[in-house]
């Protein structure tokens, strides 16, 4: 079974992921990291020379190979809710556990983060955060077997209560 980690950027998936991958003696991979490795470019470069429905295409392509795997951590990128197809490659062999945060919280996380390009092009950088995370909330909840606040906690603490709910689902290491 792999334990695959959604929700938007800042709320920790790529931290905690790399933890529980420590503390369950896991292999990690990130899907974001994977595109970049497919496309041969940065994840802004795939969205400024072909769009964004060129980026979601490799994504899902990423997502269906990544979730042959068994036994993985995967950390996905904010938007893999976006198409059911992802959801439903990822549940096949996987618990998706969702990290959330409060929108100061995720802003002050992410407000250095060049990576990533505006999803929408028009609005401020709050203006966007909100939007998004409003359009993706009901995405995500329906996707997660599990969902965990991140804003105070640590990533110690974040990856205790996954181990804790894994183990109560009868996940053995």
């Amino acid at each position: 079974m792999n334990i695959v980690l959604i929700g938007y950027r800042g709320t920790g998936k790529t931290s905690v992921g790399k933890k529980l991958a420590e503390k369950l003696d896991r292999r990690f991979t990130g899907t974001d990291e994977l595109i970049i490795q497919k496309a041969g470019m940065s994840i802004p470069k795939i969205v400024d020379n072909y769009g964004w429905d060129v980026f979601r295409n490799i994504e899902s392509e990423v997502v269906k190979e990544v979730s042959k795997k068994d036994n993985w951590i995967i950390d996905t990128g904010g938007g893999v809710v976006l198409r059911r197809i992802n959801v439903k490659n990822l549940k096949k062999k996987g618990m998706l556990i969702l990290l959330k945060a409060d929108i100061k919280t995720i802003i002050n996380r992410i407000k250095h983060d060049k990576e990533r390009p505006s999803l929408s092009g028009r609005k401020s950088f709050i203006e966007e955060v909100e939007e998004v995370l409003k359009q993706r909330s009901k995405k995500y909840e329906e996707a997660a077997d599990y969902t965990i606040d991140t804003t105070i906690l640590t990533i110690d603490q974040v990856t205790y209560r996954i181990i804790a709910f894994l183990t109560q689902k009868g996940f053995r290491k």
